[in-house]
């Protein structure tokens, strides 16, 4: 049982390693594609997992590193880094350096926002957006709804939806009222 738990164990927590260390690199750069995020959150139980099973598998060898100074040094630095990190002395959910991350909070912003303001800022009508997302089988009952509202009224999500809105919009025709 305990060769047959090695012979997977280990290789699941190299690759669920591979895929946190990579998917992690990527968000610490801001370059959050696809479905990098979601990957790097979900997946990381795989490597949890994988490691639970190889120190299960491998115990009694991983008890040595208990006699060794250095071992224990690394350990405990570990452990003391995961438990300050807990701590909410270093910062708050969605802060990076003291500034919330800008995407997010114009995302947010946008969502709470009427059908007319998002029209205003994409410089367009609501009339057009209202149109365009009827074309698509969005039921929008007045432009004063938000995005919020809408996607909830139509079982959508809020991103997604808001998606479409930009998107319709980018490919609309534009007022030249005004020249900014």
């Amino acid at each position: 049982m305990a060769q047959t738990l090695k012979s997977w164990a280990t290789p699941l927590a190299v690759g669920a390693f591979t895929i946190s260390a990579v998917t992690g690199l990527l968000i610490f750069f801001d370059l959050e594609m696809g479905i990098i995020e979601p990957v790097h959150k979900w997946l990381s139980w795989l490597l949890v997992t994988g490691v639970v099973l190889h120190l299960s598998a491998n115990w009694k060898q991983f008890t040595t590193y208990f006699s060794s100074k250095p071992a224990l040094g690394i350990i405990g630095a570990a452990l003391i880094i995961t438990v300050a990190s807990l701590l909410p002395i270093f910062g708050e959910d969605e802060k990076e350096g003291g500034k919330e991350k800008t995407g997010k909070v114009a995302t947010q912003l946008l969502e709470s926002s009427s059908l007319e303001t998002i029209a205003l800022v994409t410089k367009t009508t609501p009339k057009l957006l209202i149109e365009q997302l009827e074309k698509n089988g969005i039921i929008v009952k007045n432009a004063s709804l938000t995005i919020q509202e809408i996607a909830s009224n139509n079982g959508k999500s809020e991103k997604a939806l808001l998606g479409e809105v930009l998107t319709q919009s980018k490919g609309s025709e534009t007022k030249d009222s005004d020249n900014d």
